[in-house]
């Protein structure tokens, strides 16, 4: 597996106002290494793309905002939160 592949990390993250979802998206914002990115407040979600970080270091940022991570997943698997 190339290093340089791209990876997809969904979160569903406990979002009650714009201003939760906009500490996950400025925390994503300034991540070095994140392609893209969609917050979503509505779908209490956000989804990650990076060829360089992995899903723990994304888990861990999302966290560092206080909101509460409630599942997540890597390229369709999921994973432990």
């Amino acid at each position: 597996m190339s290093s340089t592949e791209d990876h997809t990390y969904k979160f569903n993250v406990k979002m009650t106002c714009g201003g939760c979802s906009g500490a996950v998206e400025r925390v994503l914002k300034k991540l070095e290494g994140v392609s893209s990115y969609e917050v979503s407040l509505e779908k209490q979600s956000a989804e990650v793309h990076s060829s360089t970080l992995d899903y723990e270091t994304v888990l861990q940022k999302i966290k560092n905002t206080g909101k509460a991570v409630l599942s997540g997943e890597a390229d369709g698997v999921g994973m432990g939160v």
